[in-house]
């Protein structure tokens, strides 16, 4: 039976006094991309952190392709590539220069680090850059040195953490499909408080708040997971906030505009339906109903309370 690419049993961490992550139990396979979504503080650097063997974990085991990352780390660390929120780039240096630096410390073979530089450099989009200064390449084009020196050594697995913040959108879109075609041959994390950047590029998704995981699950569950609870309307004949009220279901009303409202209900699934009857009867003149997806934050509170609801 063939081993997970990573295996995370029972992990803690502690900075002080205060835990940073608690028991955190974590399997990925082989290939594609695992979202690992979070705010900020929630711990998810700590996670990565201790995965690709930057930290010394508390408590906890963490196992690359079953080798165990505390008693051989060495060994371990061959088969990652890591790329941290803040690119570990040398701005002095040629991108070409960078990236055989790079491949020396991988300890890659002498007479395979050019083939190697190579390599990272055309799978990156940075060739034509080679003798260029890091110092002088656009945000887009040093996230992509940074995701060169992450693969130069062919590892099983690429952890990325927060690898589109600071990008403008066209660079985001070119890194996101650079990170599509790697997950192609191998496993990659995907780190990020952005939930769309997520939604976007990943397989599954975990999530992690308060330094506990509140979710794990596929993609598509995630998506199936909560309900809307709010909808946003415009009306070209908008009534007083009282009547609006009235419809049956409706708990609250913000108005947006003079003609645009976010009516908010709870979990009931046929309120589109009635807010059109409504809106028909009454001659509010409706021009479009959209279903409002919960924001991050209230996602992560849903989670944590239904976490903490189930653990008692």
């Amino acid at each position: 039976m063939q081993n997970p690419i990573l295996k995370i049993e029972h992990l803690s961490h502690k900075y002080s006094n205060s835990w940073a992550i608690h028991d955190i139990n974590l399997s990925i396979n082989q290939t594609g991309i695992l979202g690992l979504l979070g705010s900020n503080g929630a711990g998810k650097s700590t996670t990565m952190n201790i995965m690709c063997g930057v930290l010394n974990q508390t408590k906890g085991n963490v196992y690359i392709d079953g080798i165990d990352m505390r008693k051989t780390p060495e060994e371990a660390k061959k088969l990652i590539g890591f790329l941290p929120q803040s690119a570990p780039l040398y701005m002095d240096f040629t991108v070409e220069e960078y990236l055989t630096y790079c491949a020396n410390l991988r300890l890659i073979e002498k007479n395979r680090i050019r083939l190697a530089v190579q390599y990272a450099m055309e799978r990156c989009g940075i060739a034509h850059f080679s003798n260029r200064l890091i110092s002088n390449l656009s945000g887009g084009y040093r996230q992509r040195a940074g995701i060169a020196q992450a693969i130069i050594h062919h590892p099983k697995l690429v952890v990325l953490d927060e690898p589109t913040n600071g990008l403008d959108p066209n660079q985001i879109v070119e890194v996101r499909t650079l990170i599509k075609e790697i997950a192609e041959e191998r496993a990659v994390i995907f780190s990020s408080h952005i939930l769309s950047e997520v939604q976007l590029l990943c397989n599954d998704i975990v999530m992690i708040e308060g330094g506990k995981i509140v979710f794990a699950d596929t993609m598509d569950a995630f998506n199936n997971y909560l309900e809307p609870h709010s909808v946003l309307i415009h009306l070209g004949n908008p009534p007083p906030v009282e009547e609006l009220l009235q419809i049956p279901g409706i708990n609250r009303v913000d108005m947006l505009t003079e003609k645009q409202w976010r009516l908010f209900f709870n979990g009931n699934q046929e309120i589109t339906e009635k807010i059109i009857e409504t809106c028909v009867l009454r001659g509010w003149k409706p021009r479009e109903i959209t279903l409002d997806k919960s924001s991050i934050d209230e996602i992560f509170a849903q989670l944590s309370q239904n976490t903490r609801t189930v653990n008692k």
